[in-house]
């Protein structure tokens, strides 16, 4: 599902004297299928464009187009109900979102809300536990007898069972431990590339956003600042470090290395593989 954001802009409280602009002259593309990281320091914008993805918020002005659906000011948002399902949105700490006496109700509660009847939801339900890596056996238990980790995925599953075609990921990893992290992340990954999932990750992880995303937004003070593939976006170091943003790890020890020999590496380095790669090179005096 295509996302297209059109000159948007939005503001809160309005024609009042609390008015605050959060987003202005947002103009994007983001095709179906991709993996699209949004960055930013607190106070960009990145939780107010999340909001205008399944019409939590409207547009001030200009417009957001989510497949077929186009949503600005001029008009009453019709079908969200269907939009929302579309767009699953995982928020920070989903596991705060459980409800039910057993994981299986957690889960079935999605799809029937949305008309799914309880014999599809239920099969629906085996087949997602097994997606974020529990087994059917689960089911039967409650959600707050797992440990936190386990919560988020049973949490993951309720919104996986709504079999959505965009995924937003917000700080998912949020109170995990670096481990945990990891898993969940690449667990989202699989899912991206098995499902074909269009998924749009809201992090402040450099790291994350390198090492997942095919493409990168950065937003500054409500718009975009720079926008391209991970390579070009963390080439423009000093520009992210002039408006408080961190670059990942290795980019750091890439540009310590280039000050320590005075020298420039030949190669890019986005992750780990690359650094070795680029250290060798350099070991070898071919730099």
């Amino acid at each position: 599902m295509d996302i297209t954001f059109n000159k948007l802009e939005h503001k809160y409280q309005p024609h009042s004297p609390f008015e605050r602009l959060a987003l202005y002259d947002i103009n994007s593309a983001i095709s179906s299928g991709s993996y699209v990281a949004i960055i930013g320091h607190t106070g960009s914008g990145k939780s107010t464009i999340l909001q205008h993805l399944n019409g939590l918020l409207k547009p001030t002005s200009g417009s957001i187009t989510i497949g077929t659906q186009t949503i600005d000011p001029t008009k009453k948002p019709k079908d969200l109900k269907q939009l929302r399902k579309k767009v699953g949105i995982v928020f920070q700490f989903p596991e705060h979102q459980l409800f039910e006496e057993t994981i299986e109700k957690d889960i079935c509660f999605g799809p029937m809300n949305f008309g799914v009847s309880e014999k599809d939801a239920r099969e629906k339900a085996r087949k997602v536990i097994e997606m974020v890596g529990l087994s059917e056996e689960y089911l039967q238990k409650s959600p707050f007898d797992l440990s936190g980790g386990q919560m988020r995925r049973v949490a993951i599953a309720g919104v996986l069972a709504m079999e959505p075609e965009v995924l937003v990921l917000d700080e998912p990893t949020a109170g995990l431990d670096p481990r945990g992290r990891r898993e969940i992340m690449d667990l989202f990954y699989k899912l991206h590339q098995d499902q074909n999932i269009t998924t749009i990750l809201v992090t402040h992880s450099m790291e994350d956003a390198a090492l997942y995303a095919d493409d990168i937004i950065v937003l500054n003070k409500g718009t975009i600042m720079i926008q391209g593939s991970p390579l070009e976006v963390f080439s423009e170091t000093e520009k992210l470090v002039k408006v408080g943003l961190d670059v990942p790890e290795v980019v750091r020890f890439k540009v310590l290395l280039e000050q320590k020999f005075g020298t420039t590496l030949s190669s890019p380095c986005i992750n780990q593989e690359d650094l070795v790669k680029a250290v060798q090179t350099l070991v070898r005096g071919e730099a």
